[in-house]
């Protein structure tokens, strides 16, 4: 008799096990993602701006953040960069919230909570689009911050509507040189195939690279962009990042800085290296790109009297990395800009 009820006592042992294994392996997966980041907390509540473009009907996703402190009648803009999405703003909403300013912050087509289309990405219609945010809401004036990709979005944005932008603030943005004249140009095809190859592990490796130090907060913002991935609708939005990374090569505004009308901040994070498709660069000409601390103050010599606030030991997301150094000199700007 024993020797059938063991193998029974093992295989009901088996059977039990079972489920709670599987239970506590689905625990460690990481659950996908929709491109509409349906579930994803963000620090306040979004709206939707309805738009058409090239025959396609979309939403534009963003956050009106009223002041929770004494109201000053006025509005920021806060542009995010192409990694990230507007809920990355997350503490700089608060503090300017706090100092009574009301903050805007849309989530770009392609990015974020808005619509994925398939469209020829520029960032004239993205800084159309912003203002029509700024329509939807009311605001007709406002100062504009841009990090990264967003940054050059508020300089195009600042240099279509100087009436609209009141200041001008750049946090560590790209497009600060020419890529097109050192970097080797690749189709959005090709773009689109290297995404389609994205690993949890390579959009870590890429992502270090923004920051001196690695916190384990950070890595919040590699399982977004991993999570997407585990999709079924993600070759659509790896097609997106793709067509985005071409509309930054594309079409610089560096060459556009002197043209620049309106009062301007350029925060650099002197440790920042960035440069966009950067794997493809010969190795013997990389170390003269992404020079940050000289690229900054070329960048703040070609506005027409902007200021430059340099962070030491800070790399590409000083309001991560350095905040309250980023948060004051971008309120006390801020503060100048209303006397």
């Amino acid at each position: 008799m024993s020797s059938v009820r063991v193998p029974a006592l093992l295989l009901s042992a088996l059977l039990l096990s079972a489920p709670a294994a599987n239970a506590q392996e689905a625990k460690r997966a990481p659950e996908a993602l929709g491109l509409g980041m349906e579930g994803y907390p963000y620090p306040a509540p979004m709206r939707f701006l309805p738009v058409k473009l090239e025959g396609q009907d979309l939403r534009m996703a963003y956050m009106d953040v009223k002041p929770t402190g004494n109201a000053n009648g006025r509005t920021v803009v806060l542009l995010h960069g192409k990694n990230f999405f507007g809920a990355y703003w997350k503490d700089t909403i608060r503090v300017l919230t706090g100092a009574g300013y009301r903050v805007v912050v849309p989530d770009q087509i392609g990015f974020g909570k808005s619509s994925k289309p398939a469209i020829a990405y520029s960032f004239h219609t993205l800084a159309s689009l912003t203002r029509q945010v700024l329509e939807e809401v009311g605001v007709k004036q406002a100062a504009v911050v841009g990090h990264s990709m967003g940054g050059m979005l508020a300089t195009r944005f600042a240099l279509m509507y100087p009436e609209v932008t009141t200041q001008l603030v750049l946090e560590n943005p790209i497009g600060l040189e020419d890529y097109r004249e050192s970097v080797p140009w690749k189709s959005t095809e090709d773009l689109y195939q290297e995404n389609l190859q994205a690993t949890e592990e390579g959009l870590r490796k890429y992502q270090r690279g923004y920051y001196v130090k690695w916190k384990p907060e950070y890595d919040e913002y590699v399982q977004v962009l991993y999570r997407q991935t585990l999709s079924g609708e993600y070759p659509r939005l790896a097609w997106v990042s793709a067509a985005t990374q071409t509309m930054i090569y594309e079409q610089p505004v560096v060459h556009e800085f002197p043209n620049v009308k309106v009062p301007t901040l350029v925060v650099i994070g002197q440790e920042d290296r960035t440069v966009v498709g950067k794997g493809s660069v010969p190795p013997a000409l990389l170390p003269k790109l992404g020079q940050y601390p000289a690229l900054g103050k070329k960048t703040a010599a070609a506005i027409p009297g902007a200021t430059l606030v340099e962070l030491p030991n800070v790399g590409h997301i000083p309001h991560f990395e350095s905040p309250e150094k980023w948060h004051a000199a971008l309120l006390d700007f801020l503060r100048k800009g209303s006397k």
